[in-house]
């Protein structure tokens, strides 16, 4: 029999096949759904991305219309839910373990016609809904219920801050959540997929999801990014900060990416979105700064690592934009996975309809022929 060839974590493996999205780190290029990242992401409505990710096409007014009102009916959580978030809340948990939790109890009420439809539609809309409501339990204040009358990324806001917020903050999480709704076969799409395979529920499908998406080396950590560019202060301090940095054999948050060997799709994006929130904020302040610390850290970095590809990623404007709503960094991860798990559904629907198992093999490299002996004796 001839022997397997080892891949140290799948790396370069091609695992599945879809029509989801497209990765082109050499080319620094983002396709969703057969449209480049940079057309789509400042223009659609989040729930047309889902639409378009769930169906292959763009919804018609009508098909959009219906889509909505089906995810606003599903965003109350159950009354256990909302009671477990806040028994959780005096435990010190991670915002993360939190959306874990709670989404591992939203299959309760699905249907038994069409389970994996009602679990979808059900998870994107209430993964707002969890993560506000265990947002507030952790400040000791008490969740706001959804409005009905705002779209998915207004609505978001709404029930973390308590008030509408204006439709420059609406179209600044709006573009984000589209930025980072798919990204290839990441690690907690693959896991998802590999959950469904098993012909097991979405709901556990998404459950595995975040717990990979929790881990650092997949999630990453954007808020150290935006912590440089607070110590940094001012423009004029950029290069003798990064200098020290880098010469210290630290890492630059915010910089290189596994995937991209340019700048990182994702970032030119959001650094448009985080632009035109901060202008209508009337304070481009902060923006300017990152812009002149962006263009610093990549100046050095090939300085001092010259090929070695060390652009800007997806994380140094996460940070900023994120920021600019006025969210906690705590709030970042979670955020994220409001956007990404209407992704991992996506990947869900596709490995359902394909309907192989995903069983890779292991390489045993342990002894062999050991005698045992009995416990009396050793």
């Amino acid at each position: 029999m001839t022997k397997s060839e080892y891949i140290p974590g799948l790396e370069g493996v091609v695992a599945a096949q879809t029509n989801k999205s497209m990765v082109d780190g050499l080319a620094g290029k983002l396709v969703i759904g057969g449209f480049p990242l940079e057309r789509i992401a400042l223009n659609a409505s989040f729930e047309e991305m889902v639409f378009l990710l769930w169906n292959d096409h763009l919804p018609t007014q009508k098909e959009l219309s219906t889509f909505q009102q089906s995810l606003v009916e599903l965003r109350e959580l159950p009354e256990a839910t909302m009671s477990l978030l806040e028994e959780i809340s005096n435990s010190d948990l991670d915002m993360m373990d939190a959306l874990r939790i709670g989404a591992g109890t939203l299959g309760t009420e699905s249907p038994e016609n069409d389970p994996d439809s009602w679990n979808a539609r059900r998870l994107v809309a209430a993964f707002p809904t969890l993560v506000s409501a265990a947002w507030r339990f952790s400040q000791g204040e008490k969740p706001i219920a959804p409005n009905p009358k705002l779209g998915h990324a207004a609505n978001y806001l709404y029930m973390i801050e308590g008030k509408i917020p204006s439709e420059s903050r609406s179209r600044g999480l709006e573009t984000y959540l589209n930025t980072v709704i798919d990204h290839g076969l990441n690690a907690s799409t693959f896991t998802a997929r590999v959950i469904v395979s098993t012909e097991s529920d979405f709901i556990s499908a998404i459950v595995g999801a975040v717990g990979a998406l929790k881990g650092p080396l997949h999630g990453g950590a954007p808020g150290p990014a935006l912590d440089m560019v607070f110590d940094i202060g001012s423009a004029d301090k950029a290069e003798a900060y990064l200098r020290k940095k880098i010469e210290a054999g630290e890492r630059l948050m915010g910089f290189g990416h596994r995937v991209y060997k340019v700048r990182d799709p994702r970032a030119e994006v959001l650094s448009e979105a985080a632009r035109m929130l901060f202008e209508n904020d009337g304070d481009t302040q902060l923006y300017d700064l990152v812009k002149s610390v962006e263009k610093q850290a990549v100046a050095l970095l090939e300085e001092y690592k010259p090929g070695r590809n060390l652009y800007t990623n997806v994380e140094f404007y996460t940070a900023l934009l994120l920021h600019g709503l006025d969210l906690s960094i705590p709030m970042f991860s979670p955020t994220f996975a409001v956007g990404r798990v209407a992704g991992w559904l996506a990947h869900c629907f596709e490995q359902r309809e394909r309907g192989r198992l995903i069983r890779p093999k292991a390489e045993y490299d342990g002894e062999m022929d050991r005698q045992y002996i009995e416990i009396a004796k050793r």
